[in-house]
């Protein structure tokens, strides 16, 4: 799929607007927008995206943006999907700095940012559900879920765990291909 500029500007600017909870929420916008809406990317590839987006440093969502516009349009589709994604929130921080102290003091608003938070947490439970989906798919990727999550609530390093997890995905990899054949993969 070959999306025009403006059309991926678009997009973007629509996700970039409606992304409140950083990175972690980005997959069910991305999912419809992209996916269900446009049909430029599939599901498995939003995921990998956001996999490798969470594997580099830097913004989850950005590095996710970077990559899925890398994929669509090349480094111009990368900078477009950027521009868009970032163009909301940065306005709006712009905007909002300077009534800042007397948005923290309104009890109002306080209760809107009670209420997104709620729906933050949804969007967040949306995202564990795509990645579970295309990442626990049988007995081992779940051991190494267990394993992992055993292992944060023992509070070893995220570092280390990603590291670590992904050496056990190359084992797990490697001991698959020899296995079942290289064809098969």
């Amino acid at each position: 799929m070959n999306p025009k500029l403006f059309d991926m500007f678009l997009v973007f600017l629509k996700i970039g607007a409606l992304l409140l909870g950083g990175g972690y929420v980005i997959v069910p916008l991305l999912n419809n927008e992209l996916v269900d809406k446009k049909g430029w990317i599939s599901k498995k590839e939003i995921i990998d995206y956001y996999a490798m987006g969470q594997c580099v440093p830097g913004i989850i969502a950005v590095n996710t943006t970077l990559f899925i516009g890398y994929k669509l349009r090349g480094k111009t589709g990368a900078l477009i999907a950027f521009l868009g994604l970032i163009l909301p929130p940065f306005l709006t921080i712009i905007f909002l700095a300077s009534i800042l102290i007397k948005m923290a003091q309104n009890t109002i608003m306080n209760d809107i940012f009670w209420g997104v938070n709620i729906s933050i947490v949804i969007l967040m439970f949306l995202t564990v559900k795509e990645v579970w989906k295309t990442s626990i798919v049988d007995k081992f990727t779940l051991f190494i879920f267990a394993l992992i999550l055993s292992l944060s609530i023992l509070g070893v390093s995220p570092s280390i765990s990603i590291i670590f997890s992904g050496l056990l995905g190359i084992i797990y990899k490697l001991i698959k291909k020899e296995s079942c054949g290289e064809d098969e993969l």
